[in-house]
């Protein structure tokens, strides 16, 4: 359900920091804080879509300073609330256009957060925001998953991407605006089964590479995992650093 605190709400932030799911795992985590530290180095950090801290949280108690934008309020409650969590300052607002104080040595956006801006306008913007941010010779930094648009058959719009017990996720994808709307059906304790769904816009890494463009970044490095796996045709995601020039 969407209300102001976007698609985020308390309904979903109750739930989110699900141990079990595979983002929280530690073999998930742990290179992605190696990576984005390296990045930082002894700058601070700006975590765009901070959420509940999954990520923020390890990476300032590597001792990198990290701060947050995020618009969702009840994402940022849990995150204040967990051990290390509170001295994490937010911006609450829009990552697109929302303020932070001072400059930064990285900003990211991981976990596929990029695609919550759902037009081209607003992933733009994003990327300028970003750019006043940085510091020069500062980085921004991108995960996001490629569209499965080769399993998608001429004339349909569904993909399953995840058919468990307790859980089927189906992609809706409409091809000429990029939109994607994931829905999940969530099999609950007492046998129901919960739907929710949310909007996103798909981008490819060409694109990304002209919004960075226009923002006054280059590309600097583009990797298909947080082990620095080799990005290629095959592969489903992608991690990439654009850099502000140091003059």
């Amino acid at each position: 359900m969407h209300d102001d605190d976007g698609y985020f709400g308390e309904p979903v932030a109750a739930k989110y920091d699900d141990d079990s799911d595979p983002m929280f795992a530690p073999e998930v985590v742990n290179p992605t804080v190696d990576l984005l530290a390296e990045l930082a180095g002894d700058g601070r950090a700006l975590e765009l879509g901070i959420g509940t801290g999954r990520i923020a949280v390890p990476l300032a108690a590597r001792g990198v300073p990290v701060h947050g934008i995020e618009l969702s309020k009840a994402m940022v409650a849990r995150l204040k609330a967990k051990p290390g969590g509170e001295g994490i300052g937010v911006t609450i607002g829009d990552f697109s256009s929302a303020k932070a104080d001072g400059t930064f040595r990285l900003a990211y956006l991981v976990f596929n957060t990029i695609g919550n801006l759902t037009t081209q306008e607003a992933q733009v913007a994003c990327f300028r925001n970003v750019a006043e941010h940085l510091e020069p010779g500062g980085c921004f930094l991108i995960e996001t998953g490629l569209p499965d648009l080769r399993r998608l058959p001429p004339g349909e719009r569904f993909v399953i991407f995840d058919f468990g017990e307790d859980h089927l996720g189906i992609d809706e994808y409409d091809v000429a605006t990029q939109g994607l709307i994931s829905h999940h059906f969530q099999r609950q304790p007492d046998g129901t089964i919960e739907k929710s769904s949310g909007p996103f816009r798909y981008v490819w890494p060409s694109e990304l590479d002209l919004m960075a463009q226009m923002a006054g970044l280059r590309l600097r490095d583009r990797w298909a995992g947080w082990q620095r796996e080799p990005y290629t045709s095959e592969s489903t995601k992608h991690i990439s650093v654009w850099e502000k020039p140091a003059g």
